[in-house]
């Protein structure tokens, strides 16, 4: 009985093996909302459409420059907000380039030339900051979420070494509104 057990532990234990340096972003990050209850924000960007692609010059191909990001007024009781941006197209899922909390309710947009506000965390690069799309080559289209949450709280106490994921958890426990804007990218 012992023999036949053995193969199967073997499997189980070699199954955490090959986990990628942003598995460890994932912590957390299944958090599920209510999307029903919230009010919608309008996320817009200079820079492109919803459902366009992003220029190279906000990704790893060109200056990786962070675009900027804009929202209108938010609801009654918003208190800050947060921004996380995934691309859930990822071959080993999704991988997270950029979370942004503690954002002050006063704020209208994110990004761009200009310096902002808010606490950044390490994205699945492993640097703190924006971190833009860059897909593996001949990989296809794929789809980077920006999301912003309107949050009934002006901090979220997050510990120092929290990553992308952790933001989102903890915005989604306080989101009282949500915007998302997806755009585009392909490297060929």
């Amino acid at each position: 009985m012992p023999s036949r057990l053995a193969p199967a532990l073997l499997a189980i234990a070699l199954a955490g093996c090959g986990a990628d340096d942003h598995a460890n972003n994932q912590a957390n990050g299944g958090a599920t909302v209510d999307n029903a209850t919230l009010t919608k924000l309008e996320l817009t960007s200079d820079a492109f459409q919803d459902g366009e692609p992003i220029p190279t010059q906000f990704t790893c191909d060109g200056a990786d420059d962070t675009p900027a990001m804009r929202w209108g007024e938010p609801p009654d009781g918003t208190r800050g907000f947060a921004l996380v941006i995934d691309d859930p197209d990822a071959p080993s899922g999704t991988f997270r380039h950029w979370g942004v909390f503690n954002i002050p309710a006063s704020a209208r947009s994110i990004g761009g030339a200009a310096e902002h506000a808010g606490t950044e965390v390490a994205n699945d690069f492993g640097k703190s900051g924006y971190g833009g799309p860059c897909p593996p080559r001949g990989h296809g289209t794929h789809h980077y979420h920006f999301k912003l949450f309107a949050l009934d709280t002006d901090k979220l106490d997050l510990p120092p070494n929290s990553k992308v994921a952790d933001v989102e958890s903890a915005a989604r426990k306080h989101a009282i509104a949500e915007g998302e804007l997806v755009g585009t990218y392909e490297r060929k």
